[in-house]
């Protein structure tokens, strides 16, 4: 492994290897094939791009994305990679020319969409060039029941069968253990090397809101991140346009993301997402897959994600750097109808609509836990996780739970006598004894349930309903338009044979306890640990950062992330030499960059 760790210092700028990444390499760099299962933010880039290097020839690697293709080859040939992409946003005279440094030897890495791949020039192509290894990277599309299924990913079969000499190593960050066993089934992957890393991300906070006014809990809890970069994701493309909206009004830098938009401001919007500082991109799920800007201090969702594969995933995208970030969901009853109705109304099949409502069941279970979040996220996954993370809500501040027996026997009587034709909204009012016009009309006052529920507030009995659901107590009947329904597990309930613990409604936050537990955004916790002199030093090497990168119209982070200007801004180099020592400095980047930074160290002094 001299070599490897020789090459990793000097192209990467680190001096030792994470995790699994050594024995992945390794075993990869001796022809073997391998599936990757490795955490968003764990490195397992290096785990192809290092073998490429090392293996005579160029590494194909498989992407979804083409439009991510050219930041991540900006990134390899900062780095003195010579790294390349074939993709429809090359002309016909610049894909030529990428086709014939490949034939020539002339590349370490070549990005390649699926789609474009399997297309009979590119793989009459690859029969003439020097192949090192084949990559496929976000190897969960390959799935029919994951929730980024690419067609395309099943033909890279193709790839084994045409070239069995050559070594395959599949890598994605978010697969349960049916869909682990898809990948290596699909891919012909079942005699490879299995390198499983731990999914825990310990420097993500996990949150979960029960939603109040979602704007003003999303406001709240942006006020703890000024000027940080972060994701928003929201369930519809109208949704997206208001969220960003507003929070354009109140004077947070947001843009937003939707299949729906032309391509082009999508296109421009996403640039400056990845190029500038301190941008909010507000965006359903279709943004995000393979993003590579490290320093994403946060992830919101202000509706509920379809499965807990998907809130990972997602999530994921958020501390890439490992600095501090934060993972926070809001959520309402409101949201489940209204995914429950996706699905169901869904193209897809029966077998699929079933799978995909127990993955919402189960989110859903795990909104409403009162165990340690990171505990229930790693066992979805079948990891344990030993003892209470310390580092999200349930953890820092443990919810209180109470006995909810004759809370739900008076619901769920309530939702019976009231025909099982309404949503919680109108039974909470009867459960109240609430005298409002949709009473009247239907004569609910006349019911033994009318009043019965006084005791609680509107606020409470949400809550009550919300675990109902979660509990599988109750479904929304979508045919209805969200109507609720007892199921067959309620009747033990009923018959008082079962009983129930709820978790505790916490009181409405006020003024500033609203603000981000993480003291003013994780950005600035991890400043806070420069002394004054060194923070002067970060900031200006911030700003050169931004500069530099606009000059290249590239994102910043390809220059240098934030980590390594807070560790040179720390040390303060006087020299190439000490510089070249600040971890993620390779020669390339010190040849490149070197002189400058110790130019704006000098400036101040």
């Amino acid at each position: 492994m001299s070599s490897a760790l020789e090459l990793l210092h000097r192209v990467f700028g680190h001096t030792a290897f994470r995790g699994e990444q050594a024995q992945i390499v390794q075993h990869v760099t001796d022809g073997g094939d391998a599936l990757v299962l490795m955490p968003t933010g764990g490195g397992k880039s290096l785990c192809y791009q290092l073998p490429a290097l090392l293996r005579d020839g160029c590494g194909l690697v498989v992407s979804p994305l083409i439009a991510l293709m050219q930041d991540q080859v900006e990134a390899l040939r900062q780095l003195g990679v010579r790294a390349a992409y074939l993709n429809s946003t090359l002309d016909a005279a610049a894909a030529a020319e990428v086709e014939r440094q490949l034939l020539a030897g002339e590349l370490d890495l070549l990005y390649v969409a699926p789609e474009r791949l399997l297309g009979a020039r590119c793989l009459n192509l690859i029969d003439r060039a020097p192949i090192a290894l084949f990559a496929i990277d976000e190897a969960h599309c390959v799935s029919q029941w994951g929730h980024d299924f690419r067609p395309e990913y099943r033909e890279l079969t193709i790839l084994h069968e045409r070239w069995p000499q050559i070594p395959r190593i599949a890598l994605t960050a978010t697969a349960d253990a049916p869909t682990q066993r898809e990948i290596a089934e699909r891919l012909n992957l079942e005699d490879a090397r299995r390198f499983v890393s731990s999914f825990d991300r310990p420097n993500l906070r996990y949150r979960v809101v029960h939603k109040d006014n979602g704007n003003r809990q999303l406001l709240d809890f942006l006020s703890g991140h000024r000027g940080e970069s972060g994701i928003v994701y929201a369930f519809s493309r109208r949704r997206v346009e208001t969220v960003a909206e507003q929070l354009v009004a109140a004077g947070i830098r947001a843009l937003p993301y939707h299949a729906g938009m032309d391509a082009s401001l999508r296109a421009a919007n996403q640039r400056r997402f990845l190029q500038e500082d301190g941008v909010v991109m507000v965006a359903t799920i279709a943004f995000g897959m393979g993003i590579d800007k490290p320093d994403v201090r946060f992830v919101a969702h202000v509706d509920l994600p379809k499965s807990i594969e998907g809130y990972y995933q997602e999530t994921g995208r958020a501390g890439r750097d490992g600095e501090p970030a934060e993972a926070w969901l809001c959520y309402g009853l409101g949201d489940v109808v209204n995914l429950r109705q996706l699905i169901q109304q869904g193209e897809a099949g029966e077998e699929r609509k079933r799978l995909e409502l127990r993955k919402l069941d189960s989110l859903l279970g795990y909104c409403e836990s009162t165990e340690c979040r990171r505990q229930s996220l790693l066992g979805w996954f079948g990891e344990a996780h030993a003892g209470a993370c310390g580092n999200c809500d349930n953890c820092l501040d443990p919810p209180r739970s109470w006995d909810g027996t004759e809370a739900a026997r008076k619901a769920l009587s309530c939702v019976y006598r009231t025909g099982q034709r309404f949503g919680a909204g109108h039974v909470i009012d009867v459960l109240r004894g609430v005298e409002s016009e949709k009473v009247s009309r239907f004569g609910h006052e006349s019911l033994s349930t009318y009043g019965i529920g006084r005791d609680l507030d509107a606020r409470q009995w949400s809550s009550v309903f919300r675990q109902l659901v979660a509990a599988g107590l109750l479904e929304a009947d979508i045919e209805r338009h969200g109507a609720l329904r007892l199921t067959a597990a309620s009747a033990p309930v009923l018959r008082g044979e079962r009983s129930l613990r709820f978790r505790a409604e916490t009181a409405k936050p006020s003024g500033g306890a609203r603000r981000s537990r993480n003291g003013g955004g994780a950005a600035a916790a991890a400043a806070m640990e420069l002394d004054e002199d060194a923070m002067v030093r970060f900031n200006a090497l911030r700003e050169w950062r931004s500069s530099t990168a606009r000059e290249q119209n590239v994102p910043a982070y390809v220059i240098f992330h934030d980590a390594t200007l807070r560790a040179i801004a720390e040390h303060s180099p006087e020299d190439l030499d000490e510089l070249g020592r600040i971890p993620g400095i390779g020669a390339s980047k010190l040849e490149r960059y070197g002189d400058a930074v110790l130019q704006h160290l000098f400036d101040h002094r």
